[in-house]
């Protein structure tokens, strides 16, 4: 089985680390900053590290698992995570010059229901997810402890 990893990453502003991906001939989406657990990896939280680390040069303090979801062939972990200092211009992940693998371009984005409302963040299921931890008012105030 496949596993991934990825990482709501709140900044001190109270926003939120996304990545939009442009790819030909389909519609503008987000994603949240992660990846593939290898191999090499000692553990899940030592590969999101260095997953962020590739995708953004940064250094997050992961606060803990906040969802999982599984299929036959994939299990895909969302953390939560606070993010003080990042460099996209920095990123060194291998996908980034993958040829034919389109666009990646940093935001962030208020971390509000409307502010992920705003876009079309895949999956759907961790959108529903973010939308209810904002809205019992909890998720900001855990990140930035």
């Amino acid at each position: 089985m496949i596993e991934r990893v990825r990482a709501v990453l709140v900044t001190a502003d109270d926003t939120m680390l996304v990545i939009r991906r442009t790819k030909s001939g389909i519609p503008v989406y987000w994603v949240l900053p992660g990846g593939g657990v290898e191999e090499s990896d000692e553990s899940r939280e030592a590969a999101l590290h260095r997953e962020i680390h590739e995708e953004i040069a940064g250094k997050a303090d992961i606060v803990r698992l906040m969802h999982t979801m599984e299929s036959d062939e994939e299990r895909q972990l969302f953390y939560l995570a606070s993010i003080a200092t990042w460099s996209f211009e920095d990123r060194t992940g291998p996908e980034f010059s993958a040829e034919g693998r389109g666009e990646y371009a940093l935001e962030e984005i208020p971390l509000t229901v409307e502010g992920v409302d705003s876009i079309d963040l895949k999956p759907e299921e961790i959108a529903h997810v973010l939308r209810g931890a904002i809205s019992s008012g909890s998720l900001g105030d855990e990140a930035t402890r």
